[in-house]
């Protein structure tokens, strides 16, 4: 089992009770399908915990991304660039709520 260790990790609740978590850890090493050497999950739900966008690299599954219920891969970059696409992706569910 892979060690990991935590850098960093990012809460916030809006006033509506959704919630945007944002947790990343570098592993000790990169591995097939983790290249980057990181594990993350990216969480965005409603006050009512339905999970609205989700990005994460599950073993078996890789980077990929969760969207209203829908699952596609996600190409990821680097680690800044991904917290972007995903705060775009709250940014744009949270107009259509």
């Amino acid at each position: 089992m892979t060690k990991a260790r935590l850098v960093f990790r990012r809460r916030l609740a809006y006033p509506d009770g959704a919630v945007r978590e944002m947790v990343i850890w570098q592993l000790s090493g990169a591995d097939p399908e983790r290249p980057q050497g990181l594990k993350y999950r990216l969480y965005y739900g409603s006050a009512e915990g339905k999970c609205i966008v989700r990005y994460d690299n599950e073993r078996g599954k890789g980077d990929h991304r969760h969207i209203h219920g829908k699952e596609m891969p996600y190409l990821f970059r680097d680690a800044r660039a991904m917290l972007a696409d995903f705060q775009r992706d709250v940014d744009r569910a949270r107009r259509k709520s």
